[in-house]
Formats: structure tokens, sequence, C-alpha cells
């Protein structure tokens, strides 16, 4: 049985600001410690082979969610893919969204954009952007890189319309702090392609040499049940199943992340009258 989740604490905009100025600061120190060798380098010629691919659209019809602010993301997209796009990856090296992609602000280009803030929509300066984690993320998953820091969404604000992944199969970010990061434990270089289109955020992780498996990721032990403080809580486990590219053989099923989240909609629909 899993432990109740505690209720949602609200915080003083004081209290949030003075930790967020915390980990700011305790972030950009730890990029300049020694230890971890952070990839810079990048290429305009892609890798010979592709590992791992993905896209989602750009515009979506959220509810209560202005149109503009989807518009304004496009944009702090194409500004943030233009930070990444052809980085090479190297044997000991980590990738760093943040780190790549900088602070946003109005004068490198990044708009106004949907944020959120326990499990509210509001708005800040990047908005969105957590698109473009959610993709890197999902087709890492898909080769055979480390990732070494992800973040899930403490909330599930909108419900299932159109999934084709798994609940909670995305990672959340927010500067600098709340930061993916995926490290390169191979003997091989890899890419990551990133580009937007008319319709779709488009993403590829490319390597030196042609893939030997192929993965398929699966939730295990789905779970919405109401919690003591009147309000309802979702669970999954994410596991991979890793096949033999040239014979498809299930080679082995591998445990991947647990989540959990407090929805913020009834996930019970009353039936038509």
């Amino acid at each position: 049985m899993k432990a109740p989740l505690p209720k949602p604490a609200v915080r003083s905009p004081l209290r949030l600001a003075l930790g967020k100025a915390w980990f700011i600061t305790k972030r950009r120190v730890e990029w300049r410690l020694p230890g971890r060798r952070y990839a810079s380098a990048r290429s305009t010629n892609s890798l010979a082979h592709l590992h791992a691919a993905h896209r989602t659209p750009l515009l979506r019809e959220l509810k209560n969610v202005e149109m503009w602010l989807q518009h304004n993301k496009v944009a702090s997209l194409c500004v943030a893919a233009s930070c990444i796009d052809g980085l090479i990856l190297r044997p000991g090296e980590t990738f760093s969204f943040w780190r790549l992609v900088g602070k946003p602000s109005a004068r490198r280009g990044f708009k106004v954009g949907m944020v959120l803030r326990n499990g509210t929509v509001q708005q800040g300066m990047g908005g969105g952007l957590c698109q473009m984690t959610n993709l890197i993320y999902w087709m890492a998953l898909h080769t055979d890189l480390t990732i070494t820091e992800r973040w899930r969404h403490g909330f599930d604000v909108f419900p299932d319309s159109a999934r084709t992944q798994p609940f909670a199969s995305g990672a959340t970010c927010s500067y600098n702090y709340i930061d993916l990061q995926i490290t390169n434990t191979t003997p091989d270089d890899y890419q990551l392609r990133l580009w937007l289109d008319d319709t779709h955020l488009n993403g590829e992780w490319r390597s030196v040499t042609a893939p030997r498996f192929r993965f398929d990721i699966i939730e295990r032990d789905h779970l919405i049940r109401p919690e003591w403080w009147g309000g309802y809580s979702r669970h999954n486990q994410l596991h991979r199943l890793r096949y033999d590219r040239a014979s498809d053989e299930l080679l082995v099923e591998e445990f991947l992340t647990e989540n959990h989240a407090v929805m913020m909609y009834q996930p019970l629909l009353e039936s038509p009258q």
C-alpha cells in the first residue's frame, strides 16, 4: 500500500522567492565544482545512426489556457532549440538542460508562457520549456544513455486527452535547479538534434554506432485514490523492456522510476443522463 500523499503546502511569496534564490545559487556553484564534465561541443552534421526520435505537437487546446501563451511557448522553444541542437555528448560527459539554455529572458528572445505552480496555471518567462525536457527525457529512455537527474511533475493538471505515453513519463524543469541531466556512460559519442516545424517539436538522439537494442516503456501498478485531505492522487511505476534488436528477444525488464502526483481535476466522470 502506497503511503498517503501530504496535502499540498501553501507557502508565502517571500519564502518561495528566498528558496528559489538559494537553490539557483546552489546550482550555479555545483556547475563550477570539479568532478563532472558537462557537454558543450556542437556539430551541424548529424551523426550516422538514429537511436531514438520523437515529436510532440506545438499547440494544444487546453482548458482555461489562452492560446497566446502557447504561441509564446513556441517562440521560447525556438530559442532553447538554438542553444542545444547538434550537441555532442561524448563518453563521460553530462548533458544539462539549463547549463546549455541559460536563464530565460526577454532580451534573449524568450517570451511569457504557461507555467504550473502548485498545480495552477500561471504565467512566467520562458513558460512551456518543459515540453522540450519531456521530449528529451522520453527519447533518452530509448537509448543506452543514463538519466542522472530528472524531476517528476508533482501535480497531474490535465486529463488524459489523446495521451499516447504512460502517465508521468516526462521531466519538468524550472531555471535552474529543476534540471534534466543525462550522462553518456557508453564508449560512443551521442548527438542531440532538436528543431521545430510548422506543427511539431522534433528531436533525435543519434550516435556513431548502430543501436543494438530496442526499448519499450511500460506502466506498472497504476493507481488513482482519494486522499485523507479530500483530494485525489495518482501513482505508477515506469519500467523499460530491453529487446535485442537483431532477434527481437526480450532481454530484461528494468525499473525506471516511481511517480506520485496530486490530481487537479476530478477523476470520476458523471454518467450521461
